[in-house]
């Protein structure tokens, strides 16, 4: 029976994620990838060239995954009304309403990790975290812009700068849960962005 080496390389990403987040990249070596993972140098190097390469993997997998729950809330989003205020509000309780269920799964975001890595911003690594923040900026910034555009006075805002906000808000409360120990942080803050997001709005329903 031939082997399976998608799930070979799937259990080293998953491995090297998990070690990356708690313990950084530079802090990380492939021995411990490779023992956590339960494979060997020789499986390892038959799917990365190296840790760079493992590296730029991870962040690839991570960002699609990203883009694609970013996808999905909006999704979910417009489905829940036709008033673009209330889409707004919505958007942000789907991942408020996960949060818990978010911090059980990791303590933080690799993106943290890997951009606080001078080798890794200075071979292009974090240009794959750019296209998703780009992604998510784009998608946001034009949920606010609709939803702005309905009230009775619309206020002069940097919608783009706006939906920034929003993902620096998911960064930070990654931040602040490691730091602090304490994964609540990510709904509290999530609590507090679409509280301020109703009242900016007019006071919708959240």
């Amino acid at each position: 029976m031939p082997r399976d080496g998608a799930a070979t390389k799937q259990r080293i990403l998953d491995a090297a994620e998990r070690l990356v987040i708690e313990n950084g990249y530079a802090a990380t070596s492939l021995d411990e990838v490779i023992a956590e993972s339960g494979t060997s140098k020789g499986a390892f190097f038959h799917h990365f060239a190296s840790k760079l390469d493992l590296a730029s993997s991870l962040v690839d997998r991570y960002a699609a995954a990203d883009i694609t729950h970013l996808e999905q809330a909006a999704t979910r989003a417009q489905a829940a009304s036709n008033d673009p205020c209330e889409r707004v509000i919505a958007f942000v309780r789907v991942f408020e309403d996960s949060a818990d269920e978010l911090m059980a799964a990791q303590s933080s975001c690799l993106y943290v990790s890997i951009l606080t890595e001078r080798q890794l911003a200075r071979s292009g690594t974090s240009e794959q975290i750019v296209q998703a923040i780009e992604a998510w900026r784009h998608t946001l910034s034009g949920m606010l812009r609709e939803a702005l555009g309905t009230l009775p006075t619309n206020p002069a805002i940097n919608t783009e700068a706006l939906a920034d906000h929003v993902f620096v808000t998911f960064e930070g409360a990654f931040i602040l849960s490691q730091s602090t120990d304490d994964s609540a942080h990510m709904r509290a803050q999530l609590t507090v962005l679409r509280q301020l997001l109703a009242h900016l709005l007019g006071d919708r329903p959240g």
